[in-house]
């Protein structure tokens, strides 16, 4: 959180971790107040070192559907 408040408000930031172990899984989420704090925050952090790893930050995606899982709903659902 610290080395991404540099470039704006930060609403919430957390690392995504194994639920087993606790150990971090290699990626996180940070949300910023603007888009505009965002795009900063992704340009000024991609590619940098931060504890000693090359962070690549974009903007986050959408999880695509499991297999087999389609958008619709099930029957008898409207």
């Amino acid at each position: 959180m610290e080395a991404f408040s540099k470039f704006g408000q930060i609403i919430h930031a957390r690392v995504v971790t194994d639920r087993v172990s606790g150990y971090s899984k290699g990626f996180g989420f940070v949300r910023y107040a603007t888009l505009a704090e965002a795009a900063e925050g992704i340009k000024g952090m991609d590619g940098k070192f931060l504890d000693g790893w090359v962070i690549f930050a974009e903007y986050a995606r959408p999880r695509p559907p499991p297999p087999g899982q389609t958008s619709e709903p099930p029957y008898g659902y409207q």
